[in-house]
C-alpha cells in the first residue's frame, strides 16, 4: 500500500506540470486566436467607418452625385484596404440585363473571356485594357462575375492559376493569381459586383479578406443605389429638357397665325397625344391667287414622327411654289421622302389648292381621309373619295399611277373640314370610338357657325366623349369657309 502511494505521488509530480503546461498552452492559443479575430473585427469596423466617412464626402454640400466619382472612390478604398493590385466594379444595366464595367482601378486582368486581338501591349497597354474591359458587357448568370450577380454569393479563389473557372491571358503581368468577387446588393436585388485581383504582397486572398470586402460592398451598396436613382432622375430631367425643346421647335413649325384672306375664313388646331407628335397642318402661299392647305399624319408618335413631320414640312414648302396640281405635289413629296422613311413609317396627307378668285378647290389624297364638304343651305355633308396611296409605301411610278386630283367649285357659305384619324378614333373608357359618323353630324349641326367656332365645338364634343380616358393619338383639324 505504501509502495502504491509512493508511485502515485511520483506519477502526479511528473504528470501535473505537463497537464498544467498543456492547459496553459491551449489557453494561450485561444487568447491568440481571439485577439486575432478581435483585430480582424476591429479592422473591418475601422474600414467600414473609414469608408462611410470617405464616401460621405462625395455627398457633402452637393445637390447631385456623380456616379463615376463615387464608384472610383469606392473602388480605390476597397483596393487599398484589401491590399489588392487591381479591381473593378460592374453595375447591372436594367435596360439590357447586362453587367457593365463602370469603374476600374489599376491594371485589371479580366476574369472573363475578352477579345485581345486589338490589345496593343506596346503602347499604353493599361489604357487599352481598361477600354477593352469597359466595352465587354457581361451576361447575368454567366462566368464568375455573372454568377455572383445572379446567386448573390461571394466567391473566393485562393489559387486562381489552378482554377479552371478563371480564364488567363497569355501575358505574364496579366496573370490572375488570386481573386475576390463580391456582389453589391440593395434589399433583395443585386445592383453590381466588385472584383479584386491579386494581393500586392504576392500572397493569396484569405477568408478575412473576403469578409472585409463583403463589409465594404455592403456599405457601398446604399450610396451607389441612391446615386443610381439620382443618375436616372437626371437622365429623365435631361430627356424632359430635350422634349421641351423639341416641343417648342415643333410648335414653331406649325403656323403661328392664320392667313388673313378677304373671302375665306380659316381655322385649325393641333393637339398631340404626347409632348410632341406626328400630325401636321400648314398654309402655303403658292402665288398671289392660290393658297395651299396641307394636313398630314406621320405614322408613329413621339420624336421619330415629329422629325419626319419637320422634314415633310420643309420639302413641301420648298416645292409648292407655282405648283397648282395637288397630285403632282404629292408625287414630288413621295419621290423625295420615300427613300428617307424607315420601313415601318409612312405619311398620309391631304393636300388642297384653293383659287382665291374663283374659289375652285382642288385636292388629292395620299392615303388620307377625304375632306367633309357641306354646301350652304344643304342639310347633309358629302365626302368625295379619291384614290391615292400613303407617302413612302410604294415607288413613285406606282404612286403617280394611282393618285388623282378632284376639283370642286365652292360658293359663299360652303364649308370644307379636314381631319386626322386621331379625331374619329378617339376612345372613351369603354373602348368605343367617336367615329366619322359623329364627326359628320357635328359638322352638319354647326354648318352655319364660323370656322373657328365650328372646330372649337367639335373639339369640346370629342373631349366630352372621351372623358378622363387618355388621348391615344394626335388630333388635328383644319377648316375653310367661303365668306358670303
Amino acid at each position: 500500500m505504501h509502495g502504491f502511494l509512493l508511485w502515485l505521488t511520483i506519477f502526479l509530480d511528473l504528470l501535473l506540470p505537463s497537464i498544467f503546461g498543456a492547459l496553459l498552452y491551449i489557453s494561450y492559443r485561444r487568447r491568440i486566436k481571439l485577439r486575432r479575430e478581435r483585430d480582424i473585427l476591429l479592422q473591418e469596423k475601422e474600414a467600414a467607418l473609414g469608408f462611410v466617412h470617405n464616401v460621405g464626402e462625395v455627398f457633402a454640400d452637393s445637390d447631385s452625385v456623380d456616379m463615376t466619382s463615387l464608384l472610383a472612390r469606392v473602388l480605390h478604398y476597397a483596393v487599398r484596404t484589401c491590399k489588392a493590385s487591381a479591381g473593378a466594379v460592374h453595375l447591372v444595366n436594367t435596360k439590357t440585363s447586362r453587367l457593365e464595367a463602370r469603374s476600374i482601378s489599376g491594371v485589371f486582368p479580366p476574369p472573363f473571356e475578352v477579345n485581345i486581338e486589338h490589345l496593343d501591349l506596346d503602347q499604353d497597354a493599361t489604357l487599352h485594357l481598361e477600354k477593352l474591359v469597359q466595352q465587354t458587357p457581361l451576361a447575368l448568370g454567366k462566368g464568375l462575375i455573372g454568377e455572383a450577380a445572379v446567386l448573390g454569393n461571394s466567391i473566393l479563389v485562393e489559387d486562381a492559376e489552378m482554377d479552371s473557372r478563371v480564364p488567363q491571358l497569355p501575358v505574364g503581368f496579366l496573370r490572375i493569381r488570386t481573386l475576390l468577387i463580391v456582389p453589391m446588393r440593395f434589399g433583395n436585388h443585386t445592383i453590381g459586383v466588385m472584383t479584386l485581383v491579386n494581393r500586392t504582397n504576392g500572397e493569396q486572398f484569405a477568408l478575412s479578406d473576403l469578409n472585409l470586402a463583403q463589409a465594404l460592398a455592403a456599405q457601398a451598396s446604399v450610396p451607389i443605389h441612391y446615386a443610381g436613382l439620382q443618375e436616372t432622375l437626371e437622365e429623365k430631367r435631361e430627356l424632359d429638357r430635350g422634349m421641351q425643346i423639341a416641343q417648342q421647335i415643333q410648335h414653331s413649325l406649325l403656323p403661328q397665325e392664320l392667313p388673313a384672306l378677304p373671302s375665306v375664313e380659316l381655322a385649325a388646331f393641333n393637339h398631340p397625344a404626347m409632348d410632341i407628335g406626328g400630325d401636321y397642318y400648314d398654309f402655303i402661299n403658292i402665288d398671289d391667287k392660290h393658297i395651299g392647305l396641307a394636313i398630314a399624319d406621320v405614322s408613329g408618335k413621339g420624336i421619330g414622327g415629329a422629325l419626319m413631320m419637320a422634314v415633310c414640312r420643309s420639302v413641301l414648302r420648298i416645292n409648292a411654289e407655282n405648283v397648282y396640281d395637288p397630285s403632282s405635289m404629292l408625287c414630288s413629296l413621295n419621290q423625295t421622302l420615300s427613300s428617307n422613311l424607315a420601313d415601318d413609317m409612312f405619311i398620309s396627307m391631304l393636300y388642297m389648292v384653293l383659287n382665291l378668285d374663283t374659289h375652285q378647290l382642288s385636292y388629292a389624297r395620299a392615303g388620307h381621309e377625304a375632306p367633309i364638304i357641306i354646301r350652304s343651305g344643304e342639310p347633309k355633308a358629302i365626302q368625295v373619295e379619291t384614290s391615292g396611296i400613303a407617302i413612302g409605301l410604294v415607288d413613285n411610278q406606282t404612286f403617280g399611277a394611282v393618285i388623282e386630283t378632284h376639283n370642286i367649285s365652292l360658293l359663299p357659305g360652303d364649308l370644307v373640314v379636314s381631319y386626322t384619324d386621331g379625331v374619329t378614333e378617339a376612345m372613351n373608357s369603354a373602348g368605343d370610338e367617336w367615329g366619322t359618323e359623329n364627326l359628320i353630324k357635328a359638322v352638319e349641326r354647326m354648318a352655319n357657325a364660323s370656322a373657328p367656332d365650328l372646330l372649337e365645338n367639335i373639339h369640346t364634343e370629342v373631349l366630352g366623349f372621351t372623358g378622363d380616358n387618355r388621348q391615344s393619338d394626335d388630333m388635328t383639324m383644319l377648316a375653310l369657309k367661303i365668306k358670303g
